[in-house]
C-alpha cells in the first residue's frame, strides 16, 4: 500500500510546530532546518495557520519541471529525490502549486518521504498518514 500525508483538520492547528521539529529531527537536524513540512500563520491565532505538506500528486508538476530527472514519480503519487541528479535549480519549488517543497542550505529540495513522523508528534490530530490503494485516490 502507498501512503500519503493528509491534513485532517487544519482548524485544530495552534502553530506549535512540533510536526516541523519532529520531521527535522528524523533527518538528524536540530531546530526546523531540514524539515519537509511547514506551518505558516494565516494571521495569528485569530485567523489560524496553514499546514503545508506534499499532496502526493498523481502527476506531480515538480517532477515534470525538473530538468535533470532528479524527482522521480512515486507509485501511488508524489515523488522521490535522486540526490545525485539534482542541481539545486529550484524549478521543482516553483512548479509545486502548494509550496510543499522546502530546500536545504545548498538549495536542494527537501521532499516528503511519507514516513508519518510529523503526524505522530502532532498533539492536536491535525495530520495523518493515510494508506491509499489506487492512484486515482490521490488529489493533486
Amino acid at each position: 500500500m502507498t501512503q500519503r500525508l493528509s491534513v485532517v483538520d487544519v482548524d485544530r492547528c495552534v502553530g506549535c510546530q512540533l510536526c516541523i521539529f519532529a520531521c527535522a529531527r528524523r533527518e538528524g537536524h536540530g531546530g526546523t532546518a531540514g524539515a519537509r513540512i511547514d506551518v505558516r500563520s494565516a494571521g495569528g491565532m485569530r485567523r489560524g495557520f496553514l499546514v503545508i505538506v506534499c499532496r502526493a500528486c498523481d502527476d506531480p508538476p515538480c517532477a515534470r519541471a525538473c530538468p535533470t530527472g532528479a524527482l522521480v514519480r512515486r507509485d501511488g503519487g508524489g515523488v522521490r529525490l535522486a540526490t545525485s541528479l539534482c542541481t539545486g535549480c529550484g524549478a521543482c519549488q516553483t512548479a509545486c502549486p502548494f509550496g510543499a517543497i522546502q530546500s536545504d542550505e545548498s538549495a536542494k529540495p527537501l521532499v516528503c518521504v511519507y514516513c508519518g513522523t510529523c503526524a505522530r508528534y502532532c498533539p492536536h490530530g491535525v495530520l495523518a498518514l493515510e494508506e491509499i490503494g489506487r492512484t486515482s485516490d490521490v488529489v493533486g
